[in-house]
Order: C-alpha cells, then sequence, then structure tokens
C-alpha cells in the first residue's frame, strides 16, 4: 500500500506559478520542483516572481540572517 497518493487533479481554487513554463496554473499541473504556491488568487500567483523577489530583498537585509560583523575588521582588539 502506498503511502502517498500521486495527485494528478488540482483542486478548485488553489494557484500556482510554474517556473519551468512561466505560467499560471489552477491546481498543481507540474512537479512541486517546479512550481511556487498554492496562492488564494490567480493574481497571487500571477506575481510569484515580484514577490519572491521583494522577499528575497528583505531577508538579504535583514540583519539577523547575518552572523558575520559588519566592517569588515575581527573582534580581537
Amino acid at each position: 500500500m502506498a503511502l502517498f497518493k500521486k495527485r494528478t487533479v488540482g483542486k478548485p481554487g488553489e494557484w500556482y506559478y510554474c517556473l519551468e513554463h512561466k505560467k499560471v496554473e489552477e491546481g498543481p499541473e507540474c512537479p512541486a520542483k517546479d512550481r511556487f504556491g498554492p496562492y488564494a488568487t490567480r493574481g497571487e500567483a500571477e506575481h510569484a516572481m515580484a514577490t519572491a523577489r521583494e522577499r528575497n530583498l528583505q531577508w538579504e537585509n535583514d540583519p539577523r540572517w547575518h552572523d558575520a560583523p559588519t566592517g569588515g575588521g575581527t573582534d580581537e582588539d
């Protein structure tokens, strides 16, 4: 008996952005490794790449994600 069923048909109302085909899909049509989502609306899925860019920029500038001290010096004085 299989632990996981392969879902071939997506659920209506679940929207995904396919990274491979660069298109919005209702329900997962492509493999999980090739998509962002699920999103609640088609509009959210259409803006998936912009949302990812904004979040990446926020994370890159978040001091909590940087372990190295700023200034390039050492902690020894």
